[in-house]
């Protein structure tokens, strides 16, 4: 495999399930937009352009490069375990998974990582570019907990390549503004993160916030006990977003940019507390 193999693969992977999604919403949204897309899309699509470029000149391996460098040293306690390659591709994912997982989580116990991941929540909808809304600090930081996993456990480089692509795909599927019927969802979300049992995650209101992190694998929040199936308001009657940062210059890209080193006038007392 060679990284030129992994961009193509990745780019069109990401084409093809952002028109599907962006699609879908317009057929069959799940909520009524408070902005809509013209006012959000251009910060959201620009801020993953910023990301894109950063990763690929600071980092130009990534995480697909530190997985071939490790096979090449036969590094990590897969290749110590001599796991078979298929074996050793799966338990990679699944840890990859949790990894994400538990970074999510930290990201919203750390005040000053929260400062830092609240950016992707002060999004005022939720739809597709949502799941692309990542300020460029987390998104490094992020890429250096997946190496430092890769290098550890030793995950071959095609389980690298696949979970990279379907944690981009499944973000944007589980950010979508979607219509999906209830006794569909309830057997989807038994396998993967749903539209409607991620966007409890973006509530206004912080103790539903502060669940269903998952964004691929749904089975970790049930695990450790932070599954919310529903918002109170129900999806058509919640608030997206935080209680900061509800201004629309807030969706420009450079007050995005800025939004960790900024508080805000509309700062609740609950979040003070964070």
């Amino acid at each position: 495999m060679n990284l030129t193999f992994e961009l193509i693969v990745r780019l069109a992977a990401f084409a093809g399930v952002f028109a599907a999604m962006a699609l879908w919403e317009a057929a069959s949204p799940r909520r009524h937009p408070t902005v809509g897309r013209w006012p959000r899309w251009p910060g959201n699509l620009g801020i993953s352009i910023v990301d894109a470029l950063l990763v690929r000149f600071l980092l130009p391996t990534a995480a697909v490069g530190a997985a071939l460098v490790t096979a090449d040293h036969r590094l990590g306690l897969l290749y110590l375990a001599n796991a078979p390659p298929l074996l050793a591709g799966v338990l990679g994912f699944v840890m990859l998974d949790l990894v994400i997982y538990l970074q999510h989580v930290v990201f919203h116990r750390v005040p000053l990582l929260w400062r830092i991941h609240r950016m992707h929540h002060a999004d005022i909808d939720i739809d597709v570019t949502t799941g692309l809304r990542f300020h460029p600090f987390e998104i490094l930081l992020s890429l250096l907990i997946k190496i430092a996993t890769i290098v550890l456990l030793g995950v071959p480089a095609f389980a690298v390549l696949v979970f990279e692509v379907v944690l981009n795909a499944t973000s944007m599927f589980n950010h979508a503004n979607a219509a999906m019927p209830e006794g569909l969802d309830r057997i989807v979300r038994l396998f993967v993160v749903t539209p409607d049992m991620h966007r409890v995650h973006h509530s206004v209101v912080r103790a539903e916030t502060d669940s269903n992190f998952g964004f691929n694998l749904p089975w970790w929040d049930r695990l450790f006990g932070t599954y919310r199936a529903a918002p109170q308001a129900g999806h058509t009657g919640m608030t997206i977003g935080l209680p900061m940062f509800r201004d629309r210059r807030e969706l420009r890209l450079d007050r995005m940019l800025t939004q960790p080193l900024r508080e805000d006038t509309a700062l609740s007392a609950d979040e003070k507390s964070t």
